[in-house]
């Protein structure tokens, strides 16, 4: 658990020795089952999280108040809902567990002081920050450029696991398709067509 965690530190920035040894302190274990909410709609961010094992899904609800799955963050990635988390104000998006999920979780004000006390932190905090944002606009780009069928083809790719784990009904939320047009995409990359 907390090897896969000292990976994924070191290979977003350079950290000393010190630094790891302050993060383990202040990231405690957790663990979700399916099904279990993160971080709820409506209250504000306290925690982020690294994703040991299992996955999440961020949505939000539409005018209708129907949930829209926006995001599935898989083992190996950090989380949260990062506009609350940063700015310490009430969250559109929920995060929940899709699967029985094991996390490595800080609170703000660790965070915070981790931040204060290192400049490491700070890149590490940056790239982050980065990082999520170039998937927002990536997924932005994808449901206005693509179809369904490669909308499916790149989160086969990127998250194959999730496929497995999330429901039919998430998928296609997420793809911004029915479940019937779900089911005929799944049937032609089964089929190779």
């Amino acid at each position: 658990m907390i090897s896969n965690f000292k990976t994924f530190l070191q290979s977003h920035a350079p950290f000393a020795q010190a630094d790891l040894e302050a993060a383990m302190q202040c990231f405690q274990p957790r663990s979700l089952r399916k099904g279990e909410v993160f971080v709820p709609i409506g209250k504000v961010c306290r925690e982020a999280a690294f994703i040991v094992r299992g996955s999440l899904k961020t949505y939000y609800l539409n005018a209708e108040g129907e949930e829209v799955v926006s995001c599935f963050c898989a083992a190996g990635c950090m989380t949260t809902a990062y506009r609350s988390f940063v700015q310490q104000v009430p969250t559109e998006l929920g995060l929940v567990a899709i699967e029985d999920t094991e996390l490595l979780v800080i609170g703000h004000d660790d965070f915070q002081s981790l931040l204060a006390k290192s400049p490491i932190w700070k890149e590490l905090a940056l790239r982050l920050l980065e990082s999520e944002y170039l998937k927002m606009e990536q997924y932005a780009s994808i449901l206005n450029n693509e179809g369904a069928k490669e909308k499916y083809l790149l989160l086969l790719h990127q998250t194959p696991n999730v496929l497995h784990t999330a429901t039919v009904t998430e998928i296609a939320s997420y793809l911004g398709v029915t479940r019937r047009t779900l089911s005929r995409i799944r049937r032609e990359v089964a089929n190779g067509s």
